[in-house]
């Protein structure tokens, strides 16, 4: 194989390759030999069918998958042999070709820019350390505390208020019938939560311990029996308690039902619990200061086909003219996001960067616990939609890549009280917004689709800088 460069033009080549018709031959003769030993026709053994027989039936169907072959091989040796990294899918024009004939042919291609990481090295950002006081441990432990509430039975003259706890055993009728899962035992109602069928628990108001009630509901739109939605039931409740809160002592018992060893262990878990939730909001925080500072590095070529592609994406659903009057603020907007990616993509590269199927299931598993008794539904839709896991996958990509970019860049420590950290995070998501409500006032569509500038290319505009704060905690994990 020989090949030359031609018709340099920026990042567009054209490559000609010469292969002559010996090495055609070869993989000629290779084919035949693989039909004939599966083919089978009347009048011949297996694996004795004449190559003359062969070529007069299957003769240009086997050379037109032996050129397929040889373009495939030929042509991906000849961009790597000159290091060069295709923008897109490169354009294959034959000169000459044929059974007896040399082959020729021309590839077109756009390459990726050189791009030069060392750069990274020399990015600055800040990382944040969060000084949590005791007055913040303890107020998350008495938010946690009147999320665990205890209820204990009353006197059976008591009546029900609101904020206590009614347990029922009931069966309910639509039009005098009965119907599939009309009855219910040990039914449990914290009155003024809702949580049952709305306006239902304020009928209980007021009840007392042997109680029965009568309680007239509109069924919702999501109750299973779908020919009963929006029609009038009526539940006969059986009241066999009524309970009041009982106030949650914040002692060693308290910290041992959340799995802590006693109380002052537990102050020391909800700390590190806090500083936990500071840190991975503040370092999405440090992550958008390394994408503002590539940002600002210079890239002298991007690919077009890669700019037009970039385009398309951003400008799903706007008319024409739309796309007209925006033209130039999307072909920025376009060349921006391919830089980013095509940087961070290098980076990964060169560090051996990748994203295993064990991480992906890892980050599955997250997600599937935090939606309880939706697991089933989840997992069916990233069965059902690729183009979520490719997305999940460019999240988890990105995070490694930053995390290692972190490593490599050179860090400005600032320990910081959470007044400041909260105050921080509060303009950082504001600003966060004004650039959704641009977005969405400019017809971007950038969240709608990935970029195709790189494989797995992350999406920078995905940074989170919110505080999760868990307050309803059962269990305190110790890892």
């Amino acid at each position: 194989m020989k090949v030359t460069i031609e018709n340099k033009k920026g990042l567009n080549k054209d490559l000609k390759v010469f292969i002559d018709k010996k090495t055609i031959t070869s993989y000629v003769d290779e084919k035949y030999e693989e039909v004939k030993k599966s083919v089978t026709l009347k009048g011949f053994r297996p694996g004795k069918v004449p190559r003359e027989i062969l070529k007069k039936q299957f003769g240009q169907a086997i050379f037109g998958e032996v050129l397929d072959k040889v373009l495939k091989d030929t042509s991906t040796k000849a961009l790597q042999e000159n290091k060069i990294k295709p923008a897109g899918q490169p354009k294959i024009d034959l000169k000459t070709y044929g059974e007896d004939k040399d082959l020729e042919y021309i590839i077109s291609v756009t390459e990726l820019p050189k791009i030069d990481i060392k750069t990274l090295e020399n990015i600055k950002f800040d990382e944040f350390k969060v000084k949590i006081d005791n007055k913040e441990t303890e107020k998350r432990i008495q938010d946690i505390a009147k999320s665990q509430k205890n209820f204990e039975d009353v006197d059976p003259a008591k009546v029900a208020n609101e904020g206590d706890l009614v347990v029922f055993d009931y069966k309910a009728t639509v039009d005098g019938n009965n119907f599939k899962g009309n009855e219910g035992k040990n039914t449990q109602l914290e009155i003024g939560k809702d949580l049952f069928i709305k306006g239902f628990d304020k009928q209980l108001l007021k009840v007392r311990k042997n109680d029965e009630a009568k309680v007239s509901v509109k069924l919702p739109d999501n109750f299973p029996e779908k020919e009963l939605i929006g029609k009038n039931a009526i539940f006969v409740c059986k009241i066999t308690a009524v309970k009041k809160p009982k106030k949650v002592n914040i002692d060693d018992e308290f910290a041992k039902n959340l799995g802590a060893k006693d109380l002052n262990d537990l102050k020391g878990l909800i700390s590190k619990q806090i500083n936990e939730e500071y840190k991975n909001s503040l370092g999405s925080l440090s992550n958008r200061q390394i994408l503002d500072e590539i940002d600002k590095i210079k890239l002298d070529q991007i690919p077009e086909n890669l700019k037009e592609q970039e385009v398309k994406i951003l400008s799903q659903g706007m008319k024409e003219d739309e796309i007209n009057k925006n033209k130039k603020n999307l072909e920025n907007k376009a060349i921006k996001r391919i830089k980013t990616g095509l940087i961070l993509n290098e980076f990964g590269e060169q560090n051996k960067i990748n994203v295993t199927e064990q991480e992906m299931q890892v980050e599955i598993q997250k997600q599937l616990r935090m939606m309880p008794g939706q697991e089933k539904i989840l997992q069916e839709y990233y069965q059902n939609n690729p183009s979520v896991l490719s997305n999940l996958r460019g999240q988890l990509y990105e995070e490694k890549i930053l995390k290692e970019i972190k490593i490599k860049a050179k860090s400005n420590l600032k320990e910081i009280t959470k007044e400041e950290a909260d105050k921080l995070l509060k303009e950082e998501n504001e600003k966060h917004i004004k650039e959704h409500s641009e977005h969405d006032h400019n017809h971007d569509h950038t969240d709608e689709g990935k970029s195709s500038s790189t494989k797995n290319k992350p999406d920078p505009k995905k940074s989170k800088t919110t505080v999760k704060k868990t307050s309803k905690i059962k269990k305190v994990s110790k890892k």
